[in-house]
């Protein structure tokens, strides 16, 4: 059964001006995972619209976390998706490959880390949310956290030999000490 994980407080603006409030739902498939989309209602009345499936997560407890870290700029563009989806179209016959295997093998770069969270879009929100949200997460979470936002000189080796208690704290601490500076990534 569909449930609905974050009734967004801050309303989405389309690009035509048009406001719509938003939420975050999920719900089991059949498979055992969990799905998660986003359902906009128009401020002005009219039908609600939704997303196609933003996410597919293990169980609900990680589909209600993926929705709780989704931003204003992330639900922007989930409603223009849904204001304007793509619109396929379907080739009867596909063309045979022109080539009989991948390319020469490439040397590739380290993958940057990225963030489950904007710890600066969270802080604007209270510092009290930013520390819990933040106690929440794991260590790997933190450290990602950490280098994303550049929030502090350590090495990668020794951000993640250090607890999360104290990670969480030198998060705050950069958060708000940016933030106060005026800075924000």
């Amino acid at each position: 059964m569909a449930e609905v994980l974050v009734e967004f407080s801050e309303p989405v603006m389309a690009k035509g001006g048009r406001l719509f409030a938003a939420r975050a739902c999920g719900s089991e498939m059949d498979s055992h995972l969990w799905q998660g989309w986003l359902e906009f209602l128009p401020a002005d009345g009219g039908d609600a619209i939704r997303s196609g499936r933003e996410t597919t997560q293990p169980n609900r407890q990680d589909t209600a976390y993926w929705a709780t870290g989704l931003t204003p700029v992330y639900l922007e563009g989930a409603l223009e998706r849904a204001l304007n989806p793509l619109h396929r179209t379907a080739h009867p016959i596909a063309p045979p490959p022109t080539f009989d295997g991948p390319g020469p093998d490439v040397e590739s770069l380290p993958a940057a880390r990225e963030s489950v969270l904007n710890p600066f879009s969270v802080f604007r929100k209270g510092e009290s949310l930013l520390r819990r949200q933040l106690l929440a997460l794991s260590g790997w979470h933190l450290v990602n956290i950490i280098e994303a936002y550049g929030l502090s000189e350590q090495q990668t080796q020794d951000l993640e030999a250090t607890p999360a208690s104290v990670l969480v704290e030198l998060i705050v601490a950069g958060v708000r000490e940016r933030t106060a500076a005026g800075v924000n990534k």
